[in-house]
């Protein structure tokens, strides 16, 4: 793979990961402010996957630039 894509790469996962962040943080705002319980519930949990999801195509990335 040439240093190009190799580039373009690494600005899609990293263009991935902010997003994955944005929509994890509107997550827990919705969360914070939801009135009833189940709906918090339900909140909390899409922040928590897409925090994790975030987590892995960061390590995904870094382990992509050292190999």
């Amino acid at each position: 793979m040439g240093a190009i894509s190799r580039l373009a790469e690494m600005k899609d996962f990293q263009a991935s990961i902010e997003k994955l962040r944005r929509d994890a943080a509107e997550a827990a705002l919705i969360r914070d402010l939801a009135a009833d319980r189940i709906k918090r519930d339900l909140y909390d949990r899409l922040h928590i996957h897409l925090s994790r999801l975030a987590d892995e195509v960061e390590l995904a990335m870094k382990s992509k630039q050292a190999g």
